[in-house]
């Protein structure tokens, strides 16, 4: 269980490292705001790539093969992408870390699927409590990296080096996971109702790329930072995600699945509400901490409905949800940098107020997103 659920870490661990990058990046090559949000639209286009390929690639290759291979290659490729010399070998490296890390989310998510209905235990909400705690870990590390001046650039090849040792360590165990996830099924039209969870995951994971990607921007320019603190905001929200994710199952079976993505999504509301209107460096974490509570069981309570889906299996389940949330993850930073070009970037964040709003309505109407578990559901 070990060897998959370090996998959900080691994108956060790479992206603790890739927040603290984006300042420099983003001065180092010359980006605006708005240039910069455009460059980000690549790596959802190379997330549309990896969809397109998805299902002839897991057809023919075990979800085992693909976990071992895919996650040493994400690696590399964000060692690329932070010490980008040139505009041309960024945007390269966002296309392939699109591609790529949409295949690592199908592979791990299904294969945590497929262990549940196994052992007839739940792992989702452990699973993604270990991505959060990576991000958490990675946030800290490059903080303190920082104070030693030493740069993104060493940070992320110190920390490719401390994974691709894990996964090596870890590569029987992964290899045995040999399962065959996609078939030559028919394709059929989502219904609103699947579309529905679809855009809650997008809202979601746009919520936590945004975080990921602006944060540390929004602490240098409008809350004027110190390079030390710039990273806090995001640790705040990978630290909040952690312990909620981790105590996420308890939590569900209590109060049930409707109540806690309605409840979470006002709650990152309430969390970008606070972001924006303050100018203080501690009030603004704080706000990006109610973000991390909000968001935290949201996307493990649409990935298991996912799978429960009647008349839908848990892949094509999964497939059409997560489209919608890696679209998100991908485009809404990019939306966001556009906003902040035309006008600014508390402006630009305030968008996800408006969206999780939205969402929490969403839920509120789903009939796949309930309490209480009943044995059948109609599809609308």
């Amino acid at each position: 269980m070990f060897s998959v659920g370090f996998l959900y870490a080691v994108t956060s661990l790479l992206f603790g490292i890739w927040v603290g990058s984006i300042p420099g990046i983003k001065a180092r090559l010359g980006f605006s705001d708005g240039s910069l949000g455009l460059s980000l639209l690549l790596s959802p286009l190379g997330a549309i790539t990896g969809m397109i390929l998805s299902s002839k690639i897991f057809m023919k290759i075990s979800v085992g093969k693909w976990m071992f291979t895919g996650y040493l290659i994400v690696c590399c490729i964000m060692m690329l992408q932070i010490n980008s010399v040139n505009r041309i070998m960024f945007w390269v490296c966002l296309y392939c870390f699109g591609g790529i890390s949409f295949l690592n989310g199908v592979s791990v998510n299904a294969t945590v699927n497929l262990m549940e209905k196994k052992y007839k235990k739940l792992f989702m909400s452990t699973c993604h409590g270990m991505y959060s705690m990576g991000g958490a870990v990675s946030s800290g590390i490059a903080a303190l990296l920082f104070t030693l001046h030493i740069s993104s650039g060493w940070q992320i090849v110190m920390m490719a080096i401390i994974i691709v040792t894990i996964i090596f360590f870890n590569k029987n165990y992964l290899l045995a996971n040999n399962d065959i996830i996609h078939s030559r099924s028919a394709f059929k039209l989502p219904s609103l109702s699947i579309l529905g969870i679809s855009f809650i995951c997008m809202v979601s994971f746009m919520a936590e790329g945004c975080v990921a990607d602006w944060s540390a921007i929004y602490f240098k320019e409008v809350l004027l930072s110190p390079k030390a603190l710039m990273s806090l905001g995001y640790a705040g929200f990978s630290v909040a995600m952690t312990v909620g994710r981790l105590n996420g199952d308890v939590l569900i079976a209590k109060i049930g699945s409707k109540t806690v993505v309605v409840s979470g999504a006002l709650l990152a509301a309430a969390g970008f509400l606070t972001v924006v209107t303050t100018s203080s460096i501690i009030i603004a974490i704080v706000g990006y901490v109610l973000i991390g509570f909000g968001s935290c069981c949201i996307v493990p309570v649409l990935f298991r409905a996912s799978a429960n889906i009647p008349g839908v299996s848990t892949v094509k389940g999964y497939a059409m949800i997560t489209t919608g949330g890696l679209i998100g993850f991908l485009t809404g930073p990019s939306v966001i940098g556009f906003i902040a070009e035309k006008s600014n970037l508390s402006k630009g964040l305030s968008l996800l107020i408006v969206m999780s709003l939205l969402s929490a309505y969403t839920a509120w109407r789903n009939p796949f997103i309930r309490n209480k578990e009943t044995a059948s559901m109609p599809h609308r």
